[in-house]
């Protein structure tokens, strides 16, 4: 039996590594956001500094691991047995549930997941233990600590609010102060600014990030406390006078500030967050220790009340979870994935909008605009000038590629440091993960970034992130209390299977994952055009932008014109729907590939842009009409096989498919056109379009006399006439996309 529970314990350390890895991939964003976001360092440097950080924290940590140990359950209540079985519950949920967020590059809280885990899976076997009690005198209370799940429901509504509302404010201010051309208003403020914020970054690494590390013993606490205002006065004076001497010696004040903060906030996460990871694989070898110890061989009988009492992490422990934890910081593309989906809500330009709309984000902009229309109306209009002015972000000073400045990054760091700080001082329930979040939501609000064509997209995406971290609660308890029952009632095969298919699936995840990212192209061109302040080159990586798009669109067009029509010749239901499918996608994917072209319009000489804009739209509007036309074509095809309809008769097929393989000729030669950018065929491809065109129209006049026939077949007639009917469509967008691309491209 203990040979079994030995590899229980096997287990949950492989289950532990890779909960470090889809943890940290998760959690990344609560330190690289700012400093990535506005490129205060190369991303090498970003991410060395942030792995020391994290290896200090976690090797650092005096792991204390009270919350898995006996904060949800009380464990003098449960046997071995029992809680092997939350142990390894909480380990295959928590695995999986994150790398579900990672992938859709949404951050969540490890906290949140943790504690709601062990909420589930204990609710589950306390359900069992109340229904066997003989004696009747249990009750929930005698076995779950509910006080702490409220407290992180409390500390999702407490930390969105305070951070979203100081972030704006703050941010405000400093605009206010240095506005966005920051540089040539620094003189003595940056001195004054330096040192509050390097002073915040020292006094949140005294409360949060070092309060509970290995070399802190219990007179170093009391000095500190005792003196913390002595040590915050002395560090203000000093790091003013070093920010200012910095900024005579011409280096950037607000470069040093962002990297602070960030090794502050990557070894408070390590330090203070390493529990989410490793704190039940450890409370669970500790259990497997004393079970081994006093346990007599039975599972079943030996109460674990020895969880009750403190227990430190040995060192090893600590020192194999920082190497794991900087290895999945620098290796994992998916943690890029998460920052990604901060920094882009964040962004103080308009850029590539991830996120839909939403009724609730529509109702908010409304209200919002006309709250600051009403005020603006009663404001001094002095006061409206000098503020508008302050904020003129057309002088806005940023780092090549970078999606916001340096003053909003510090202030985005400062203020989750000092907040989270001042949160555990005054035992206010505050996570890191919403702390960092909401404050760059309520920084880039006050920077004026959600302009109006963007705020819908942004409001989409912040209240998605928020729901999904009250999603990350109610399914880790759901799914938690589903697994534990399981290996409760599965027994040891039911666990090992579980513990199995939870690796299987994260390998398999990953393998997706990568599959995925390296079909995907990224868009370097667009994120150069953003970048570039030379309107010559926005000129040309447009044209770039646009001819590639349209290429690679010609050929989507011609694989699914040819599918389609072949999935109807040959009655293949199933590359039918895939092309349905596909077609449905590909309208998400124009609408976003037209409002990024549309961004760079308007980034080009204005006097070109009136000259070109209709042919731009046009090519535009062309293509979403050969989208239309696929569809049109699909959907009676699909429609007509799925109901199982008699095929297409032979002499048709023999007579439309020379019609399409000079269609598809026809747009091949276009995407030759366009990437060659030999715009001199035009006119003979156009001539050919004609042609084909009118072979279509004789063609479909045909068919249209035939079904006046009673013995043709009006199902598949009217299939075959509605194809011909739509390809001939097809072809005259395919010559006004040609006309208008030629037009656009060429001077």
């Amino acid at each position: 039996m203990e040979t079994i529970y030995s590899g229980f314990v096997v287990f949950l350390f492989v289950l532990a590594v890779f909960d470090l890895s889809v943890g940290v991939s998760n959690d990344a964003v609560n330190f690289l956001n700012s400093a990535i976001g506005a490129k205060a360092a190369t991303f090498k440097t970003i991410i060395i500094i942030a792995a020391v950080g994290i290896f200090c924290g976690a090797t650092m940590s005096n792991g204390m691991m009270e919350i898995a140990r006996h904060g949800i359950f009380r464990p003098e209540q449960f046997y071995f047995n029992e809680l092997m079985y939350i142990f390894l519950a909480v380990m295959v949920t928590d695995i999986v549930l994150l790398d579900i967020f990672n992938s859709l590059g949404m951050p969540t809280s490890t906290t949140v997941s943790m504690v709601f885990e062990l909420l589930g899976a204990t609710f589950a076997l306390t359900l069992i233990k109340l229904a066997s009690d003989p004696t009747g005198m249990l009750s929930i209370a005698d076995l779950m600590n509910t006080e702490k799940a409220l407290s992180v429901i409390m500390a999702i509504f407490v930390s969105v609010a305070i951070a979203f509302f100081f972030g704006a404010v703050v941010q405000f201010l400093s605009r206010l102060l240095f506005t966005f051309n920051y540089k040539s208003n620094l003189k003595w403020k940056i001195g004054l600014f330096g040192g509050v914020a390097a002073t915040s970054i020292i006094y949140f690494m005294l409360i949060k990030g070092i309060k509970d590390l290995s070399f802190m013993n219990a007179d170093t606490k009391n000095f500190i406390h005792d003196n913390t205002f002595l040590i915050i006065g002395c560090c203000f004076v000093v790091f003013t006078i070093i920010m200012q001497i910095l900024h005579a010696c011409k280096v950037n004040v607000f470069k040093i500030i962002v990297l602070m903060g960030t090794f502050a906030l990557a070894m408070a996460f390590a330090g203070n967050d390493l529990v989410n990871f490793i704190g039940v694989p450890l409370a669970g070898y500790s259990s497997y220790t004393d079970y081994v110890a006093n346990g007599n061989g039975d599972p079943t009988s030996f109460l674990m009340g020895s969880l009750n009492s403190p227990a430190r992490t040995p060192f090893i422990f600590l020192l194999i979870a920082g190497v794991i934890m900087v290895y999945s910081l620098v290796t994992s593309k998916k943690a890029y994935n998460v920052v990604k989906t901060s920094v882009d809500l964040a962004r103080q330009d308009v850029g590539d909008e991830m996120f839909g709309s939403s009724r609730m984000a529509r109702s908010l902009v409304r209200s919002s605009t006309t709250a600051a229309n009403a005020i603006s109306r009663i404001m001094p209009v002095g006061i409206k000038r000098w503020i508008n002015n302050r904020f003129n972000s057309d002088e806005v000073i940023l780092e090549n590629g970078a999606a916001f400045d340096l003053v909003r990054a510090a202030v985005n760091l400062v203020m989750a440091g000092l907040l989270i700080a001042l949160g555990t001082s005054l035992k206010l329930p505050l996570s890191t993960t919403y702390v960092a979040f909401m404050v760059a939501m309520g920084t880039s609000l006050a920077d004026r970034a959600w302009g109006r064509e963007s705020a819908v997209f942004r409001i989409t995406g912040v209240l998605s992130v928020i729901g999904g971290w009250f999603i990350t609660a109610g399914a880790a308890f759901t799914f938690c209390f589903l697994v534990v029952l399981v290996m409760y009632y599965g027994g040891m095969i039911a666990t090992v299977a579980l513990v199995i298919l939870a690796i299987i699936l994260l390998i398999r995840s990953n393998i997706k994952y990568n599959k995925k990212k390296k079909a995907e192209k990224t868009d370097n061109l667009f994120n150069r055009l953003l970048a570039s302040k030379d309107k010559e080159e926005i000129r040309y990586l447009l044209s770039q932008h646009i001819a590639n798009n349209e290429a690679d669109y010609m050929d989507y067009v011609a694989q699914l014109y040819q599918q389609v029509t072949d999935g109807f010749i040959n009655e293949d239901l199933k590359n039918l729907r895939r092309a349905d499918s596909s077609l449905k996608n590909k309208k998400t994917e124009l609408k976003k590939i037209r409002r990024k072209e549309m961004i760079g319009m308007r980034r080009i000489d204005k006097e070109l842009a009136i000259e070109k804009n209709t042919w731009f739209h046009l090519a535009s509007n062309s293509t979403q009409q050969i989208l239309y036309c696929l569809r049109r074509i699909c959907e009676p095809c699909e429609e007509h096989v799925d109901n199982n309809f008699s095929p297409i008769a032979k002499e048709r097929v023999k007579e439309f498919v020379p019609l399409r393989d000079t269609l598809i000729y026809l747009l091949n030669r276009t995407k030759a056109i366009i990437v060659n950018g030999n715009y001199k065929e035009v006119d003979e491809i156009r001539s050919e379009c004609d042609k084909l065109k009118e072979a279509l129209s004789r063609t479909r006049k045909l068919q249209m006399n035939r079904m006046q026939d009673e013995k043709d077949n009006l199902a598949v007639s009217y299939v075959y006439l509605n194809m011909l009917q739509e390809s001939q469509e097809l072809v005259s967008s395919l010559r006004h996309l040609l006309r208008a691309t030629r037009s656009f491209q060429t001077d």
